[in-house]
């Protein structure tokens, strides 16, 4: 049974990645290089963010929400969107389009922070013989993870990539990805400060990443129409 949870909880937060792969045209044009190359860019970034944390933050004696230690905690976390603009405008790939290249740039990032985070806790505590659905939300937040992850991959191809974009368009791009790119402080505000529980706070993450998918979608589809 210990087992049979470990695998549903496993396929929970690593299968969408896959299946996300298979089932778009990622697939048909061999962007698995890409993906790859950009979990690689997001291990350096997260290695750069643990030093700067390690060096900058205090470690608290207590869970309470510090404004000062989460506003630098959010401006270290803007060291993912550097990481990001690297993967995406520095890193050499095969010729594939600009929708193309952000989803397998945003899938690579996005795998690659859910085997960072979420694999030892899974391995370690899935197993255990007391059934417990924490993982089982862990799961879903990586969903929404790399739903949030292939959004700010679109912001930022749109930021950076595209350049005949609607002058009108650009602030709604910026606002987005600033939103985007400060989820993790959001998410810790409403924990410490608000006391949520973790399914209110991944169910938050849930409807968020809706929402930043669907108007990322909207930004991509009208900056990709021709200029009047």
């Amino acid at each position: 049974m210990t087992v049979f949870h470990f695998f549903n909880c496993a396929i929970l937060t690593f299968g969408p990645h896959a299946v996300y792969y298979s089932a778009t045209p990622l697939s048909e044009y061999d962007t698995l290089g890409t993906s790859v190359k950009a979990a690689f860019v997001y291990l350096g970034t997260a290695l750069v963010k643990l030093v700067c944390l390690a060096t900058f933050l205090n470690v608290s004696e207590n869970d309470s929400f510090d404004l000062y230690q989460e506003l630098l905690k959010a401006l270290i976390g803007f060291i993912d969107v550097a990481g990001l603009y690297f993967a995406l405008t520095q890193l050499t790939y095969r010729n594939i389009s600009q929708n193309h290249k952000f989803q397998a740039v945003g899938l690579g990032w996005a795998f690659a922070d859910s085997v960072l985070h979420r694999l030892a806790p899974l391995w370690v505590g899935a197993r255990g013989l007391e059934f417990t659905w924490d993982y089982i939300l862990q799961g879903l937040e990586s969903n929404a993870n790399l739903v949030l992850s292939i959004s700010l991959a679109a912001l930022g191809s749109l930021m950076w990539l595209r350049k005949n974009k609607p002058k009108t368009l650009i602030p709604i791009i910026y606002i987005c990805a600033l939103i985007v790119a400060t989820m993790p402080s959001i998410t810790s505000y409403l924990r410490r400060d608000m006391d949520w529980h973790f399914p209110k706070v991944v169910g938050f993450e849930l409807f968020t990443s809706m929402v930043m998918a669907f108007t990322s979608w909207q930004l991509f589809s009208a900056c990709q129409r021709p200029s009047a």
